[in-house]
């Protein structure tokens, strides 16, 4: 947040003063929704919105409490469990025991999800998209919606 200093003519002081911090993409979704948002959400909206990983929900308390040291373990999971019930928020499970959470995306992705390390990486592929509207359609479907996720190990040589 940048700071700046002014100064206070009538107590002959300077006061630092932060500067506002732009909304960040979920609040100005929880704004056009007209969702009422205390600061605590907007921490937690931020946080979300500035994740570049999918963060569980003790990984969102760290970061956000980090940022308000007031906010409660029970308020990010209440302000989680609200973003999603609003459908601005994707909860994923990714074997690993617990719940995480990614901005609902303006454009589809699937996930690869590394065994070893736990990372999880996003990619688009057409081809995978192609095809799974292909076999919905060959079984008489029409492809409305779908979750890729891939478990995979690293390649540890060139021959695997």
């Amino acid at each position: 947040m940048d700071r700046t200093i002014a100064y206070n003519a009538a107590s002959h002081t300077a006061v630092e003063k932060q500067a506002p911090v732009p909304a960040s993409n979920l609040e100005k979704r929880c704004a056009e929704i007209g969702l009422k948002m205390t600061e605590q959400r907007r921490v937690i909206a931020r946080v979300l919105s500035d994740a570049k990983d999918h963060p569980d929900v003790e990984g969102l308390y760290q970061r956000a409490t980090a940022i308000d040291p007031r906010i409660s373990l029970a308020t990010v999971y209440r302000t989680v469990r609200l973003f999603e019930e609003c459908g601005l928020l994707e909860r994923h499970d990714f074997r690993d025991g617990r719940a995480r959470y990614e901005e609902h995306p303006d454009e589809h992705h699937d996930h690869l999800i590394d065994l070893t390390s736990g990372k999880v990486i996003e990619f688009q592929n057409e081809e995978i998209e192609a095809l799974q509207a292909a076999v919905a359609k060959a079984l008489g479907y029409k492809l409305v919606d779908h979750r890729l996720e891939l478990y995979a190990v690293p390649l540890n040589t060139p021959e695997d």
